[in-house]
């Protein structure tokens, strides 16, 4: 079937309310298409490249749109469009300049984090970045100083008139003051009693103090001068991918939420995170796009949560993109390595969710 698999592009399609997203074609040069689909759904895996004869209408339709798409964003080839490298050298606190340094309560803690304006008066749409789990230390995540990543993905959001708050949760980056190292805390319990109590108290704090960080921050947000508290988004990577989820379900004020490789390393793993995101998924008032690599550990979360059905519920977009790189670490850090594919669909759904 002819699509814009050869623009390198995601073909996105949209659901129409009281419609599941179902993955129809594994891709080939160009991103995994997503396409909508009714309630009754008789076929329980995905069947690459197959299309049902009551399905020919649809496509016909589909394939318009898709030419649309391709025309207006060209047909230039796959590539990794990694954002510009910093400086050699540069200092991690350097690396966050532009960002002010802000200060908010969770519980009786005091937390930390960096907020970018555009240029500008406001009030400006706000995005709350939620960071991973952490790396080799509390100051790292996704192989980076924790500064560095916000200041990767700040301006891609304050050039599109998007204020970006990237708050540190508590035991990382600047918060680290704040409580022990999520990793640290999660090793020692390993130690102390197995994997299998490391895995369960992971789960534990990820719906409990790690969740109302996230839910602190947002209130903080909120308030903050110059955001405009009606224009919120909600968006994470990995462990920060769920969190994004849960807190989603929670917060009526959120106009969309957007994960990158939620639940990569934990939906296969762990009974719990899949009914806790399931719930969260089927909750979710506002709509919700789920942006994955191939060659991520695990794309299941994804293409399950995206099958979850929500009759009249808002809509939803699950993005699987062809494999960045050769590893799966570097699936899973496609946000930042192929930041160039993903930009203008995110913010295609975003225009589309939080009007100006």
């Amino acid at each position: 079937m002819r699509s814009s698999q050869s623009t390198g592009h995601a073909a996105l399609v949209t659901p129409s309310r009281a419609q599941t997203v179902r993955v129809l074609a594994e891709p080939a040069p160009g991103a995994a298409r997503v396409a909508a689909r009714g309630p009754r759904s008789d076929e329980r895996g995905v069947r690459p490249g197959w299309l049902g004869a009551r399905s020919v209408r649809r496509v016909a339709l589909w394939e318009a749109s898709l030419c649309v798409l391709a025309f207006l964003t060209g047909c230039a080839s796959p590539s990794f469009n990694s954002p510009a490298p910093l400086p050699a050298g540069i200092e991690a606190s350097r690396a966050a300049a532009g960002g002010e340094q802000v200060e908010f309560p969770s519980g009786t803690l005091r937390l930390h984090g960096l907020l970018w304006r555009p240029v500008g008066g406001g009030p400006f749409p706000a995005v709350l970045f939620n960071h991973g789990s952490g790396g080799r230390t509390s100051a790292e995540t996704a192989g980076m100083p924790m500064t560095e990543a916000a200041a990767r993905l700040a301006p891609l959001f304050t050039r599109r008139g998007y204020a970006f708050f990237y708050p540190f949760r508590r035991g990382q980056g600047a918060s680290a003051d704040a409580a022990p190292f999520l990793q640290d805390v999660l090793a020692h319990e390993e130690q102390a009693h197995g994997t299998e109590a490391r895995r369960a108290l992971q789960d534990t704090l990820l719906e409990t103090e790690q969740l109302d960080d996230v839910l602190a921050a947002l209130a903080f947000l909120r308030r903050a001068p110059g955001i405009d508290a009606g224009r919120l988004v909600l968006a994470g990577h990995s462990f920060g991918g769920q969190l994004t989820l849960l807190a989603a379900a929670r917060a009526s004020a959120v106009r969309a939420a957007v994960t990158f490789g939620a639940a990569a390393t934990s939906w296969g793993r762990s009974a719990e995170v899949r009914r806790a995101l399931r719930d969260a998924v089927n909750r979710v008032p506002c709509p919700l796009m789920l942006v994955q690599w191939r060659n991520d550990f695990s794309t299941d979360a994804t293409t399950e949560l995206a099958r979850e059905e929500v009759r009249g519920g808002p809509r939803r977009i699950a993005v699987l993109y062809p494999p960045i790189g050769s590893t799966h670490e570097e699936g899973h850090n496609g946000l930042y390595l192929d930041a160039g594919r993903w930009e203008p669909e995110v913010f295609r759904f975003l225009e589309s969710a939080v009007p100006r």
